[in-house]
C-alpha cells in the first residue's frame, strides 16, 4: 500500500513539472528567437536592435529557467527572483528602443511580461498570441549560436551594456520598473494567478537556485571572438524585405526542385511505358514467331504427307502398268503358239 501511495505521489508530482523545466540551450535559444522574432515584426525593429534584443530576452529566460519552477509552486521568493530579472530586460530594451516602440512594447503583455503560469506549468504568452511555432518573419540572429550571456547586466557591473549605443533616436525618459508600479499586485495575479503562495516563503533558502544574474556564463563557440564586432546599422525595411527575398528564393528553390522531381518522375514513368510497351511487343512478336514456327511445322507436315501421298499413287500406277504390260504379252505369246499349230 505504502508503494503504490509513493508511485501515485510521484506521479502526482511529475505531472505538475513546468513545460520548461530543465531546458537546454538548444531549447533556450529557440524559444528566445521566437518571442524576439514576434517582436521585430510588431515593433518594426532594425537589424540591429533584433540583435540585441535577442541578447536581452536570451539573458532573461535564460536567468529564470530554473527558479520557474519554484513560482509554480508557490514560492514567493522564487516570485521576487523573476520580478528582479524581468525589470534587468526591460530596462536593457528601453537603452534599445525608441520611445514609440517602447510605449508600445509596454502596452502588449505577451512582451512586456513575456511569462505566465496555468494549471502548474509556465510558458510563454506569445504563443496564445502565435500558436504557430513553426512560424518565424525573420532569419536567426546575428549571434544565434554563439551568444552566451556576455552582455548580461550583472556581469559587468550592473550597467547596460546596451546604454549609449543608440544616439540617433529619444529613448523612453524613465525607468519603468515593475514592481514599482501601482498595479503591481493585478500583474502579479494576472501572470501568477493560479499558483497558490505558499506560508512564510519569502526568505530564500540556502539550497535554492542561484540568484539570476549570478552566475557566470563565458562566451564560447567559434564565433565568440567576434561578439563586439557585429553588425551597427540595418533599416527594418531592408531586414524585412532581405528575408522575404531569401524565402522567396527558397520558396523557388523548392518550386523548381519539385518541378524537377516531377519531371523525373514523368520520365521515369515515361520509361517504364516504353519498357513494358517493349516487353508486350517483344512478348508478341515471340508468341507470332512461335505461332509461324508452329504452322511452318504443320504446313511441313502437310506437303510431306501430299508428297508421300503422290508417291504412294505414282507406285501404285507403276505396278498397274507393269502388270497389263505382262498380261498383253502372255496373250500374243498365246496367239503365236495358236497360229503354229
Amino acid at each position: 500500500m505504502k508503494r503504490i501511495l509513493f508511485l501515485l505521489f510521484a506521479i502526482g508530482l511529475g505531472a505538475g513539472m513546468t513545460v520548461m523545466a530543465g531546458m537546454s540551450t538548444g531549447k533556450i535559444r529557440k524559444e528566445t528567437r521566437f518571442l524576439t522574432d514576434k517582436m521585430a515584426y510588431e515593433l518594426n525593429l532594425t537589424t540591429q536592435q533584433y540583435n540585441d534584443a535577442y541578447e536581452i530576452n536570451y539573458d532573461f529566460i535564460y536567468s529564470v529557467r530554473n527558479i520557474m519552477d519554484y513560482v509554480a509552486r508557490g514560492y514567493e521568493w522564487a516570485m521576487d527572483d523573476y520580478y528582479e530579472a524581468l525589470d534587468i530586460r526591460n530596462d536593457d530594451l528601453r537603452w534599445v528602443l525608441s520611445d514609440g516602440q517602447y510605449r508600445r512594447f509596454m502596452g502588449a503583455d505577451y512582451f512586456y511580461r513575456p511569462i505566465y503560469v496555468t494549471g502548474g506549468r509556465w510558458s510563454l504568452r506569445v504563443y496564445i498570441n502565435y500558436p504557430n511555432r513553426g512560424l518565424f518573419y525573420f532569419g536567426v540572429p546575428y549571434h544565434y549560436h554563439t551568444y552566451c550571456g556576455a552582455h548580461y547586466r550583472p556581469h559587468i557591473h550592473h550597467t547596460s551594456y546596451y546604454r549609449g549605443r543608440y544616439n540617433n533616436f529619444h529613448h523612453y525618459s524613465t525607468p519603468h520598473r515593475v514592481r514599482d508600479q501601482r498595479v503591481y499586485h493585478s500583474y502579479r495575479r494576472s501572470d501568477f494567478g493560479s499558483v497558490r503562495i505558499r506560508p512564510n516563503s519569502s526568505v530564500r533558502p540556502h539550497n535554492a537556485p542561484t540568484r539570476p544574474g549570478n552566475s557566470y556564463r563565458p562566451e564560447t563557440g567559434p564565433g565568440s571572438s567576434s561578439s563586439n564586432r557585429r553588425p551597427t546599422s540595418g533599416s527594418s525595411t531592408g531586414f524585412s524585405s532581405s528575408n522575404r527575398e531569401s524565402g522567396k528564393t527558397s520558396s523557388s528553390s523548392r518550386g523548381s526542385s519539385s518541378k524537377r522531381n516531377d519531371s523525373s518522375s514523368y520520365n521515369r514513368n515515361n520509361s517504364s511505358e516504353r519498357n513494358n510497351s517493349s516487353s508486350s511487343s517483344r512478348r508478341g512478336s515471340s508468341s507470332r514467331s512461335s505461332s509461324s514456327r508452329s504452322d511452318s511445322g504443320r504446313s511441313r507436315s502437310t506437303r510431306s504427307n501430299v508428297s508421300s501421298g503422290q508417291t504412294e499413287r505414282r507406285s501404285s500406277s507403276g505396278s498397274a502398268r507393269s502388270n497389263s504390260t505382262q498380261s498383253s504379252s502372255r496373250s500374243s505369246e498365246r496367239n503365236s503358239s495358236g497360229s503354229r499349230r
